[in-house]
């Protein structure tokens, strides 16, 4: 199977799609001008609501991560350039304060956060080179 959603997970299977596809193109299994599935060869082969597929194509295609060519299919963008730096450190900011939140309601001390975090950078920067 292409991409892997868990129908039990609390979180919505378009959101999980999302996420598949983002974490592939940033391990660089998905490089970019590299060609996804349809919205139907996908809805077959992971039995799911070709609707489901579509709603997370319109949002990665919103957020510029795939372009759909019409009558050639559905690609991940070329690299483009980023945000301003500013634009990038505050966006993390964001992104880690809800991390932060969330680890507080679910009762995770701080500290394990910070581990887990580098844990996962330093497996993300192996497997980068290691590809």
């Amino acid at each position: 199977m292409w991409l892997t959603v868990d129908p039990r997970s609390s979180t919505p299977m378009y959101q999980q799609i999302i996420a598949d596809v983002k974490e592939r193109i940033a391990k660089d299994i998905l490089a970019p001008g590299s060609r996804l599935p349809s919205i139907r060869e996908l809805a077959v082969d992971m039995t799911i609501n070709p609707n489901t597929i579509a709603k997370a194509y319109q949002e990665l295609e919103r957020e510029g991560v795939i372009e759909v060519v019409r009558g050639k299919g559905t690609f991940v963008t070329e690299k483009r350039e980023g945000p301003s730096p500013a634009a990038s450190a505050a966006d993390l900011r964001e992104l880690l304060t809800k991390v932060l939140v969330e680890a507080h309601h679910k009762g995770v001390a701080f500290a394990d956060v910070s581990r887990e975090l580098e844990d996962l950078i330093l497996h993300w920067s192996g497997s980068a080179t290691d590809e």
